[in-house]
């Protein structure tokens, strides 16, 4: 259920503003939506993990915070990150 290093930092580079960046919004959103499908994987067979399905529906409450946050901040780079992640919103 958790990301690798490998491929957290994979998404760290893909979605980096500048070398070392690991705070905005996009890396953020993308490490989230990453740890959000691991977890979505996770229910479809372990339909009654009640723990997992409130860690899941708080992890997609802080994604919604932070693209507010970005969409209100950067209407651009908000629309480039909904486009690049396949995010319906």
């Amino acid at each position: 259920m958790s990301i690798t290093a490998e491929r957290r930092q994979a998404l760290i580079a893909d979605h980096a503003n500048k070398p070392g960046d690991t705070g905005s919004p996009e890396v953020q959103v993308a490490l989230l939506s990453e740890r959000i499908g691991n977890l979505t994987e996770h229910l479809k067979t372990h339909a009654k993990d009640f723990h997992s399905r409130r860690g899941l529906l708080m992890l997609v409450g802080r994604r919604r915070r932070l693209l507010d946050y970005l969409r209100d901040r950067d209407k651009a780079r908000y629309d480039a990150l909904i486009a690049r992640l396949n995010l319906r919103r």
